[in-house]
């Protein structure tokens, strides 16, 4: 009779594909239950999950996690070039400065303190990640160790270092950021966050905007309601445009007569119409309930509507509010109701501006909607086909100049294969927003990239470095998690004290781009939640862009400053 826990060990180390697919399933499972309000997150938990799988001594294919890897940075390149293009553009050079000063820290100081704690090359870049909770970089810096020319046993050596640092120091990277930020930050500056929050909001004409991602609620904010008209009304007698003015109430459609009209700006009202007024609920109430009679009228109001995600291209629209916005001939009827920039949501006030790369989901008529998806972008309507072929040539041609190279002081330098596909899906990505005819990934398969082919690669590498991750876990455990405490507190708490001294950002939008330049986004859900508003998303975006990019890249610079000294 076959032993069942030598059947499961021969079925792993026979077919080590089966061992990364249950370390995905062990990290997904234990990744998101939350102690104490935190939790290690599918990254950090796959990796561990690895680890412990890779006790058992298997070996898995080197070209397996490469070839996620560069899928995965490709994804997240894709995802953020249209807002890292326009950061280096006019539209943003405060957030810029200011992610570029705190990136530069995120860099200096766990480059200091790996020298001063005489950390080894691979712990040294591990700390670099964990501390900086940018997975990324441990591909990264593994393709530029394995670059430089040294003996293979080396190149392990260090590589394998790499998981085992970035697994104690991530946990502090993560939960340290999100206290820095979302408590000891505001407390630091003598803020009450969601008094500014509340203040933000009112410049920018809003009210309460929901913290609670995907919660819905039964009270809907925009609505469809009929009523008679009279002479007494005042709304006759004169075309519709002109009838509230700087209200945001529109005449969809009428009955006159015993006939439905499909109403436009020139329509004028009679005494005795029905007609059909679209807007907030709270200005149909203010401004039409006091003077006029509301009628049931089951098929005036049966209007054809459409609710859609837009792809803003049209860069005559970047910068300008939503309140500017709202006063275009083709904004008629149509009502925005959620804005997703950097793959994050932001508040939808009246002082929003709308930026190029943004999805926008809006609603009205069906006629409105078509017109303003003309003028605002195109329709991102659910596709479920990805175009494989601009996958495939992007990944081929940024690889292919990631893999030139540069000696200098006998080190190799350049993008590696790796950052060639960052810089591929940055560039393309940015061309798939200003031309929006090719390129399709959709959402649920951009999502699927970045998330499998992550936590695929960590899966190898925790696998990989199981055996020697004890070992390396005794040696220098305390001094790594010491020094990783060090490295993601003191950018963090500059990051603040900068932002707030040296670039003067409103409190409302500070920690959130404050986490944005770290990407990340626990900290940022934190943030949102002790500031009981989605407003510090504002400060995110462009940050978060910029320094998932550099933190990514950094991970091979800080290889080649810790390389020993006279090359390999």
């Amino acid at each position: 009779m076959v032993n069942p826990i030598d059947f499961f060990v021969d079925t792993l180390r026979t077919y080590p594909p089966v061992a990364v697919f249950l370390a995905l399933g062990i990290g997904f499972v234990i990744g998101p239950i939350k102690i104490a309000g935190f939790n290690l997150g599918n990254v950090t938990a796959t990796l561990l999950a690895g680890v412990v799988i890779g006790q058992l001594g298997i070996q898995v294919s080197g070209d397996l996690k490469s070839t996620l890897f560069l899928i995965f940075l490709f994804a997240v390149g894709y995802g953020v070039g249209p807002q890292f293009v326009r950061g280096l553009s006019t539209d943003g050079p405060k957030q810029i400065l200011f992610a570029l000063s705190v990136l530069v820290l995120c860099l200096i100081v766990p480059y200091l303190c790996a020298l001063i704690a005489g950390l080894p090359l691979g712990y040294g870049a591990g700390m670099y990640a964990g501390s900086q909770t940018i997975s990324a970089a441990i591909g990264v810096a593994s393709d530029q160790i394995n670059a430089m020319g040294m003996s293979p046993e080396q190149a392990k050596t260090y590589t394998d270092q790499i998981p085992i640092a970035y697994a104690v120091t991530y946990i502090w990277g993560t939960i340290g950021s999100a206290i820095i930020l979302a408590q000891l930050g505001p407390k630091l500056l003598g803020i009450d966050l969601p008094a500014a929050c509340r203040e933000y909001e009112a410049k920018l004409g809003g009210g309460t905007v929901s913290s609670e991602p995907g919660i819905t609620r039964a009270y809907h904010d925009f609505g469809l309601r009929a009523y008679r008209v009279d002479e007494a009304s005042g709304l006759t007698g004169t075309p519709v445009r002109n009838l509230l003015p700087g209200i945001r109430v529109f005449v969809e459609r009428l009955r006159r007569g015993g006939q439905i009209i499909e109403a436009d700006g020139n329509t004028v009202l009679q005494p005795g119409d029905v007609v059909a007024f679209s807007g907030r609920r709270a200005a149909l109430v203010e401004h039409l309930d006091a003077k006029l009679l509301e009628v049931e009228d089951k098929e005036l109001l049966n209007a054809e509507a459409e609710v859609l995600d837009v792809y803003v291209t049209n860069k005559a629209l970047a910068g300008r509010t939503l309140a500017d916005v709202s006063t275009e001939d083709w904004a008629r009827g149509v009502y925005a109701r959620k804005i997703v920039r950097s793959l994050v949501e932001i508040p939808v006030l009246p002082g929003t501006t709308v930026e190029r790369g943004d999805i926008v989901t809006i609603g009205g008529a069906k006629r409105h909607v078509e017109a303003a998806i003309k003028a605002l972008g195109f329709a991102d309507r659910p596709v479920e086909t990805t175009d494989i072929a601009f996958l495939g040539w992007g990944l081929f041609f940024g690889a292919m100049v990631g893999a030139l190279t540069l000696t200098i002081g006998g080190i190799p330098i350049g993008l590696s294969t790796s950052g060639g596909a960052l810089l591929a899906g940055l560039v393309l990505g940015w061309l798939r927003s200003t031309y929006p005819a090719f390129g399709t990934i959709p959402a649920p398969a951009l999502w699927l990239m970045n998330t499998l082919g992550l936590n695929i690669f960590i899966a190898v590498v925790g696998i990989g470095a199981g055996p020697g991750f004890v070992a390396g876990l005794q040696e220098v455990g305390i001094s790594l998690l010491l020094w990783g405490i060090v490295s993601t507190s003191v950018p963090m708490i500059a990051s603040v004290l900068i932002g707030h001294y040296v670039f003067r950002f409103h409190p409302a939008i500070l920690f959130g781009a404050c986490a944005g330049v770290r990407t990340t986004t626990a900290a940022l859900g934190m943030i949102q939640e002790a500031a009981k508003s989605k407003v510090p998303a504002l400060g995110y975006g462009m940050p978060y862009a910029i320094g998932n990019t550099l933190l990514t890249i950094f991970g091979l610079v800080i290889v080649i400053m810790l390389a020993p000294s006279g090359g390999p």
